[in-house]
């Protein structure tokens, strides 16, 4: 089976998989147009974000098998073409849920203890203490939204902090010993932090608008380890200048490129985000550790081998 690699990621895939009788050819340059003709002469490929596999690439992939992505999300691919088309899609969420609580976890503790703002202002020869009181997790209810294995990771990664964590999922019965499965309403009216952990479809583009925040009860903290486009942006910014939402942890942005290597998009509600103290932004890196990298390419790799190794 011959697979083109169209991201760079961990060896341990081609060396791995090369053991295996896979064939390997690596195209980290060409455009989508120069993809599109040779991708009839693959079985399978191997992305990140790079190349968007839509309708029209999809169908030229004549002999193509399997899409793997190092990653969560798909929606860089036409999921319905690519499914009725017989091709099998396979992802690796289990491979970076921990980078992704354990970031969320070390956004919230930085902003709501003033870390950063603090230590640059003793590094300037300011030492001020009333001014940088923090405020506790330690009895506060956090509400996710979306429990699959980031927000399970999430859940898990709290359990020690003294909160109490609930969530809402499309999904019945999923409720486990870190966190219990409420309404989305009965989430609005009790949660004092928001954290998003969901795919980006149609159904929650933009999920986060004026109207979701209006309904939250609670002033609240906010988290975005998901998509950019989860949340209205201008809609945060309206949020916080109100002082309904506290403060937000951004890992994501609406404005990022499909490929998530940098920002499209300059405007005046980025720049207020950017000015803002009372919020943290990364460079989409919740996932990006050092073992995720790892991990990340060894569930890609073991999928393909329990579907596709002879």
């Amino acid at each position: 089976m011959r697979i083109l690699l169209l991201d760079t990621n961990h060896p341990l895939i081609e060396q791995q998989l090369s053991g295996k009788g896979f064939v390997f050819d690596a195209d980290y340059t060409s455009s989508y147009d120069e993809v599109l003709e040779k991708i009839r002469n693959y079985e399978g490929i191997i992305i990140r974000s790079r190349i968007p596999l839509d309708k029209n690439f999809l169908t030229k992939a004549s002999h193509l098998k399997f899409i793997a992505r190092v990653g969560a999300g798909m929606e860089n691919i036409d999921i319905e073409t690519a499914e009725s088309l017989g091709i099998k899609l396979i992802n690796s969420p289990e491979g970076n849920r921990d980078s992704v609580a354990e970031h969320v976890v070390g956004m919230l503790l930085i902003l709501m203890n003033r870390l950063f703002i603090a230590s640059n202002e003793v590094k300037d020869g300011i030492w001020k203490r009333e001014e940088n009181r923090g405020d506790e997790l330690l009895g506060k209810t956090f509400g996710i939204i979306g429990y699959g294995n980031m927000g399970k990771a999430t859940a898990k990664r709290l359990s020690g902090f003294g909160v109490e964590v609930i969530f809402y999922d499309i999904l019945p019965d999923l409720s486990d010993e870190f966190a219990k499965q409420v309404s989305l309403e009965e989430l609005q009216k009790r949660a004092d932090i928001l954290s998003l952990h969901i795919p980006l479809t149609d159904e929650t583009n933009y999920l986060i608008d004026e109207e979701f925040i209006s309904k939250m009860e609670k002033n609240f903290y906010f988290v975005n380890t998901a998509r950019g486009k989860n949340l209205k942006t201008k809609a945060l910014v309206q949020a916080i200048e109100a002082g309904k939402v506290l403060g937000a942890c951004l890992d994501v942005l609406e404005y990022e490129k499909s490929s998530f290597e940098n920002l499209e998009t300059e405007n005046q509600d980025l720049k207020y985000l950017l000015d803002s103290e009372k919020v943290i932004i990364t460079p989409h890196i919740g996932g990006w550790t050092h073992q995720s990298k790892e991990k990340l390419a060894q569930v890609i790799v073991d999928k393909i081998v329990d579907n596709f190794a002879n």
